[in-house]
């Protein structure tokens, strides 16, 4: 049977999973049944290997995956394989009966095309990696890893071990200062605290036995707390010159690979940790698994641009003005920083967790890993299909390729030992990580006809990107409560256990969904993604209102202008990226078109006056769409020949300010500021008399 093209295998396992291949094939638009094999991994394998001379192939089985690529490599067939789970996902479950709508939309789902590739970041490793920490520590992993890779050590304090009889690989001592980079771009500061300088010293031992105290072991550095200065270890050392008290160059910097740090506080301090460093702590079996994964670290590598950014809807500042700086905020691995009016993103630091572009309010971030539109298809497909089939009050159970995909499959698996497994309406939906799910996919979710959409979290992902969907989570639920839509539609599920997972999800009652799923598909810009889902939430919603009232710090809202201080000098249609402030032609006015806004305050925090207050909230009137005037003002005219050049208020406030300066004193200074640029140039030489600013008379 074909699916869209391709061919399609399923299995009961066993036994152990009730199909009626008759429905499901007229869910999935078949025009004849499907088989159903008992054990396609086993007795019935010959069936599978007839399907590989299809170009795609679907098998409904991810447990024997790696079996069934082993066979059709064997066969010397190379078919696009896609495997699909409705066994954990949907048949094992109390409501499995009732599943042939998830496991059509599973299987459909699992026949859309992959998506477009996106551009790759690059990187280049030599093997060069620096060990930080305790001397013994230190030393120790140095000798182990010398042999699988190119070793430094920078020891930051002495704790046992002894430096090795051959001079193999540097060694320094000092205090870390900074440590920043990536993979195959480490930059490592630090300054020499210890009078010895490991990489001058011979380790002749002459110090070791000059000195009186004892002071000097065989790390090589100095025990100040031994030394009393009597200044022996210098003589002892000679023209060597590795020793010194006095030293002034004691900033250090070297370039790396890899780092190892042993220290007890990691010296980078990001949630998300750069590819290529390892902070193990102290334990020796966790820095035993990082010094092995550092040590295959060397080669060239590549990983997906995870974001793309535009920086001309970018609001993070204008003309030095701070805007947005929400991406600023919640990335965790310090990747995103401000340049100029503008961010910049180190795609190299990127761990692509998204969750630049889920707070980005104007779609300046976007994330590609998939991109939006991507998503949506599957999104649509997963819900239409679920649809078809008859299923009602989807729950679309969002979750991450990694440890959420062991846990939402977990689900099932304990359904054999008295657990209830997925509900019959919880459709997985995976992602590369739960910080890129933002109000436009949840939301999306509601208009394809979803009941709720939920987002797993296993407790690994940084705080702030939590913080950032829950945040999504509350705008999105405000418009759908305000509208009419009753119960309770978003939910951010965080748990590490999958039968406390099963519990959460059964315990989730059903809210209203829309009267007709939406036709549209999720754009990439997300501003246009929001206008279409809201227009239609709003054109079925239960109760139809103009307002909605918003959290702050939502992406949607107006201004309130104080039109006693507004002196409409247009600093702040200059400074909005958005075109969501805008000028007239005929008339000094300042307009606005309120869907556009997306709540940034840089109009406020440029404003001169301070003029502007930011009011979040969601207009569902027409009228949010089109400009509206907040403020007009009387044109001032030139008082030598007329010409209109500047508003009378702006007129007003600059006499008002300016008529006790000394350089404006008398009638003829002021009387300047209110004429255009031409007349003031003339007037200037036409008065030759006046005072100069240098002194004396023109």
């Amino acid at each position: 049977m074909t699916l869209a093209g391709k061919t399609l295998r399923i299995c009961s396992c066993n036994g152990t999973i009730a199909l009626d291949a008759k429905r499901l094939a007229a869910a999935l638009g078949l025009d004849e049944a499907l088989t159903v094999h008992k054990a396609l991994c086993r007795t019935d394998v010959a069936a599978y290997r007839a399907a590989l001379g299809a170009t795609d192939v679907i098998v409904a089985c991810t447990q024997e995956a790696a079996l069934f690529d082993e066979v059709a490599e064997a066969a010397g067939a190379h078919p696009d394989l896609r495997f699909v789970n409705i066994r954990e996902l949907a048949a094992w479950s109390a409501e499995g009966g009732r599943a042939l709508p998830k496991m059509a939309a599973l299987l459909a789902l699992a026949a859309l095309p992959a998506p477009e590739p996106v551009p790759s970041v690059e990187y280049k490793s030599d093997g060069e990696l620096l060990v930080i920490g305790p001397s013994a520590a230190a030393l120790d992993w140095a000798e182990r890893l010398a042999e699988s890779v190119s070793v430094s050590v920078l020891i930051t304090r002495t704790q046992g071990g002894e430096l090795p009889l051959e001079h193999r690989y540097p060694v320094w001592s000092g205090k870390p200062t900074r440590v920043s980079g990536y993979l195959g771009a480490f930059e490592v500061e630090w300054t020499q605290e210890n009078p010895i300088d490991l990489e001058r010293c011979t380790r002749c031992n002459a110090c070791v036995a000059a000195c009186p105290e004892g002071a000097i072991d065989f790390t090589y550095q100095i025990d100040l707390d031994k030394c009393k200065a009597q200044r022996e270890c210098v003589k002892a050392c000679g023209a060597i010159g590795a020793i010194d008290f006095a030293r002034k160059d004691a900033a250090r910097s070297e370039r790396f690979d890899l780092v190892l740090d042993l220290s007890a506080e990691p010296l980078v301090r990001t949630s998300d940790l750069p590819q290529g460093y390892a902070a193990p702590g102290a334990d020796p079996l966790e820095q035993a698994l990082a010094a092995a994964k550092l040590a295959q670290l060397v080669g060239e590598f590549q990983k997906p641009r995870f974001v793309e950014y535009d920086a001309a809807i970018c609001a993070h500042s204008r003309s030095g003005r701070p805007g947005c700086n929400r991406c600023l905020e919640v990335c965790s691995t310090g990747a995103i920083r401000a340049h100029g009016d503008h961010i910049k993103v180190e795609s190299h630091l990127c761990a692509g967790c998204g969750g630049c572009s889920t707070v980005c309010p104007s779609g300046a971030l976007r994330y590609a890993t998939p991109r939006l539109p991507d998503l949506g298809r599957r999104l649509k497909t997963l819900l239409d299909t679920y649809h078809a089939a008859g299923g009602a009050d989807a729950c679309v159970v969002v979750h991450d390729s990694t440890r959420g995909r062991a846990l939402v499959q977990g689900v099932g698996r304990y359904s054999a030992r008295g657990g209830r497994g997925l509900p019959a309406r919880a459709l997985p939906l995976e992602v590369f990580h739960v910080g890129s799910v933002g109000i436009d996919l949840l939301l999306g979710a509601i208009c394809y006809g979803a009941s709720q959409a939920v987002v797993v979290a296993t407790g690994d992902e940084p705080e702030e990107y939590l913080a950032a969907l829950r945040e999504q989570m509350r705008y999105a639920q405000a418009i759908l409560t305000g509208l009419g839509y009753e119960g309770r539609h978003l939910e951010l599920l965080r748990t590490a256990e999958s039968r406390t997972l099963e519990q959460m999800l059964w315990a989730l009652v059903p809210a209203r969904s829309v009267a007709r799923t939406a036709t549209f598909y999720l754009a990439a810009q997300k501003r246009g993604t929001l206008d279409f889902e809201i227009d239609h939430l709003m054109r079925f919603a239960p109760a139809p209102v103009d307002e909605i009232a918003l959290p702050s710090g939502a992406p949607f809202g107006a201004i309130a202008i104080d039109k006693a201080k507004c002196t409409l000098c247009k600093a702040c249609i200059g400074a909005c990226p958005e075109a969501a402030l805008l000028d007239a032609l005929d008339h000094p006015s300042l307009r606005f078109i309120e869907r556009n806004c997306v709540q940034c305050a840089l109009c406020a925090n440029t404003c001169p006056e301070d003029a502007i207050r930011l009011v979040p909230r969601l207009s569902l009137s027409a009228q949010a769409k089109q400009p509206v005037t907040l403020n007009e003002a009387e044109p001032f005219h030139c008082v030598r020949c007329a010409k209109p050049f500047a508003t009378k208020p702006t007129i007003d406030a600059m006499l008002a300010r300016l008529a006790t300066h000394a350089m404006f004193a008398g009638n003829v200074g002021l009387r300047r500021l209110q004429m255009c640029a031409d007349c003031r140039v003339a007037d200037m030489l036409e008065n030759k008399s006046e005072a100069s600013i240098l002194g004396g008379r023109e």
